[in-house]
């Protein structure tokens, strides 16, 4: 099965259709940049995406969000996560929420339009923020974050983040999804 993933995000698209590889769905990547509304509330922010690639491309499409949960901030910056990282870096977030209270939520919601319904699956990864930044900062906050029963950060990982991320989880329930084994 072919299935359209509409991103501006090279690197996700890549992560996607590696995470993907050997299952029954086949990505078809489109690469365009959507005006992503700033709210807190994801499932808005990602029912928008949705409409909004839909719009776009006339066609079942599949879009994703993902952010970051600091728990010493109540959740926050969630769906806010670009302006927050934009903001303050890598540096200053380890800096900031990498002592004592640095429990931490990494969050993937995938959100699919078939033009008739919209559904959306997520997948979640516990885990801290490093007291520094470490590895390749070009995943954004990959180089802070620490999954749970680790030690490596995401950006560390490298393509071994892929067994085990939040956007692995939110993808296998969207292809249990497409193939009939979830509602």
């Amino acid at each position: 099965m072919r299935v359209r993933f509409l991103s501006s995000n090279e690197r996700k698209i890549a992560e996607t259709r590696a995470i993907l590889d050997g299952t029954s769905v086949e990505v078809i990547p489109v690469l365009r940049h959507l005006h992503e509304i700033q709210d807190p509330d994801l499932d808005h922010l990602v029912r928008e995406k949705c409409v909004q690639a839909f719009r776009l491309i006339g066609r079942p499409v599949f879009v994703e969000h993902t952010g970051l949960y600091i728990e010493a901030l109540n959740g926050f910056p969630g769906g806010l996560t670009r302006i927050f990282w934009e903001t303050l870096g890598p540096e200053r977030v380890a800096t900031l929420f990498g002592g004592e209270d640095k429990r931490a939520t990494a969050r993937t919601r995938i959100g699919y339009c078939d033009g008739c319904a919209i559904r959306q699956f997520e997948g979640e990864v516990a885990g801290t923020i490093a007291p520094e930044p470490r590895g390749a900062a070009e995943g954004e906050w990959d180089s802070v974050f620490i999954p749970d029963g680790g030690t490596e950060t995401f950006a560390e990982m490298g393509e071994r983040k892929n067994t085990l991320s939040m956007r692995r989880a939110a993808l296998e329930a969207f292809v249990a999804h497409l193939e009939g084994g979830s509602p």
